[in-house]
Parts: structure tokens; sequence; C-alpha cells
């Protein structure tokens, strides 16, 4: 799993300014993201950016849950304290799930049966880290609003 992983997390890194462009311009046109469109571009870019670099971070930590937990803990601190709603924080950050897999599905990373394996291990792993990430900016929204 790891080599289709490296070359996911390669192309994302390598590409990240690309990636972040394509999503930025997503969320800041998107009818359910109204409060990014407010946001400048350089701002979003950085977002996105930020979270293309911590990728690799989180996703070959030996203890990826702890990581996941606090990066999405920092990611919903900064959201909220810019006065997005939380369910626009969830949904950019499943648009930025999407346009990762996008450009990477676009690079043709799959060549061969084992690479397709590998492709959705690879997958079903990212998706349980957005999975944990999004719990995580549930539970500090409500922790944030209780204040």
């Amino acid at each position: 799993m790891k080599a289709f992983a490296d070359k996911l997390i390669d192309v994302t890194e390598r590409h990240a300014g690309e990636i972040s462009e394509r999503w930025c311009k997503a969320v800041r046109t998107n009818p359910r993201t109204p409060s990014y469109h407010s946001t400048t571009q350089d701002q979003c870019v950085l977002h996105a950016v930020d979270f293309c670099k911590n990728l690799r971070e989180i996703y070959f930590s030996e203890k990826p849950y702890i990581e996941v937990h606090e990066y999405f803990k920092k990611y919903a601190e900064e959201r909220y304290k810019e006065g997005i709603s939380l369910e626009e924080a969830i949904y950019a950050l499943i648009m930025m799930r999407r346009h990762i897999w996008l450009y990477a599905d676009s690079q043709a990373l799959v060549v061969t049966g084992a690479d397709l394996q590998q492709q959705v291990e690879t997958i079903n792993k990212t998706i349980r880290i957005f999975d944990y990430g999004i719990y995580d900016i549930v539970q500090k929204y409500n922790e944030l609003n209780k204040r």
C-alpha cells in the first residue's frame, strides 16, 4: 500500500499549488460554501496548500489518528475564528478530498492490477482520515460554541 500512497502524496505535494488553485475556485463559487466567497484567493490557497503539505505527516504517522486529531482541531479553530459555519467547513474539506483524488486520477497513477489494489487501500485509509477529521471538527465547533 505504501508505494501507491507515496505516489499519491508525492503528486499532491508537488502539485499542491495547482490543486489548491482548483479547490479555491470551486469553494469560492460553490453555493454550499458562501462564507468562502469573500475569502481572498491568497488566504484560500494558503489553507489548501497547508493541508496538502500536512497530508504526508498525517498519512504515514505511526499514530495517524493523533495527528488527525491535532491537525483538524486546529483547522476547526481557524475556520471558526474566520466565521465559517460548521457545515461549510466540512463541505470545504469534502471538496478538498475530491480535488486531491481528481488530480491524482488525472495523473494516471494506476498502471497494474497491484496498483489498483493499492489505490483502493489508499482511498480507504484516506477516507478514514477525513472521517476522523470531520468528527474532530464537529467536536471542536461544539466546544467553541459552548464558550
